[in-house]
């Protein structure tokens, strides 16, 4: 018996569902086709512009002309697993019930994969800072140290300034024994710390994409390729020499050697060569 494709009705215009081909084939002109792959996924569906004098996607120029748009429709749809149950359930090889509930991008996850733990089982991804865990938790704004309750951990806020967008990482100063994040109060150092180092980490995004992309709205799968997705990352330990905090130090002492003969402090606050040391950058 031949399979009966499902149809959905848009502006007027009813298309067949081909959940197999990820496509809409309008019934009266098979020709005419939308690619579903096209549209926006929210997770909750699919969205985009219609066009209803070519029934198709709107062109870009179409939607973007504020005085004549009127031909322009916002549509959403739902997912596959919505409008063609049975239709996803052959494509996947599941059952019905399987199919049940969940969504065009949980479908296409690997069971055991780095993806499927982080979405279906919500584990966390895990940044190791010098030889410590800590969980990358985007939703409650911070690196947490594993098994270290006393730590305050990593602020996302206060490193937000850390971040270097020519390293395309984010550069701070840590603190190995409280598990923290130290900053250097570049005005007044004058020898290297003893107590803090400095580590160099990828962007949040690469950390956690699936937190990223809940956290700020993106759709479940944006920037999301399963074979690349990672659950644990390493920090690098940067030696002083590759940060400006040497040079923090030789001019915060320079600036004692001229107070000790006698200098004004407001002549040498108008020394330009002095104001590197103000950067809270490393």
């Amino acid at each position: 018996m031949e399979k009966i494709f499902p149809t959905l009705n848009i502006e007027g215009t009813e298309f067949i569902v081909d959940c197999l081909n990820e496509q809409l084939i309008e019934k009266a002109d098979p020709a005419n086709r939308i690619n579903i792959k096209n549209m926006l996924y929210t997770g909750s569906g699919y969205d985009f512009h219609y066009d209803i004098n070519t029934k198709n996607l709107a062109a870009f120029e179409s939607f973007t002309d504020l005085t004549n748009n009127s031909h322009i429709k916002n549509i959403s749809i739902p997912n596959l697993t919505v409008l063609d149950a049975e239709g996803m359930a052959k494509r996947y090889n599941q059952t019905l019930e399987y199919i049940k509930g969940k969504t065009d991008f949980e479908l296409t996850i690997t069971p055991g994969s780095p993806l499927d733990l982080r979405w279906n089982k919500k584990i966390l991804p895990v940044l190791n800072i010098a030889g410590h865990p800590f969980f990358v938790d985007i939703a409650a704004g911070t690196l947490r140290p594993k098994d270290d309750f006393k730590s305050k951990g990593i602020s996302l806020e206060q490193i937000r300034e850390y971040y270097d967008r020519f390293a395309q990482a984010y550069i701070i100063p840590y603190n190995p024994k409280t598990h923290e994040f130290q900053e250097i109060d570049h005005l007044k150092i004058t020898e290297l710390p003893k107590d803090i180092i400095v580590v160099k980490f990828v962007h949040l995004q690469e950390l956690d994409r699936v937190g990223w992309n809940v956290k700020y709205g993106f759709g479940p799968a944006h920037c999301i390729r399963e074979d690349k997705y990672k659950l644990h990352f390493k920090a690098h330990t940067l030696p002083w020499e590759k940060t400006n905090v040497p040079n923090s130090i030789k001019l915060n002492l320079e600036e004692k050697r001229m107070q000790g003969q006698n200098k004004h402090s407001d002549e040498i606050g108008t020394d330009n060569s002095l104001q590197i040391k103000k950067g809270r950058k490393l």
